[in-house]
């Protein structure tokens, strides 16, 4: 199973992201949180939510001719 990461604000929904870091630093471009680069820590704004989305593996179909 993947899991998928973005962080929403009342005025923007970011893309989905295969990892947390990389929805971290991209929160943290457009004003949605602040990235701290000696720690790595990522602090969220108020009124912003992370949001995870769970993707099922997916089998391949063999369709007949």
């Amino acid at each position: 199973m993947n899991t998928l990461y973005r962080f929403v604000t009342a005025h923007r929904t970011g893309k989905w992201y295969q990892d947390l870091r990389t929805a971290q630093e991209q929160a943290y471009a457009i004003g949605a949180g602040f990235l701290e680069p000696r720690s790595g820590e990522f602090y969220q704004y108020p009124g912003t939510r992370l949001e995870t989305q769970v993707l099922e593996p997916v089998e391949p179909q063999v369709i007949a001719a």
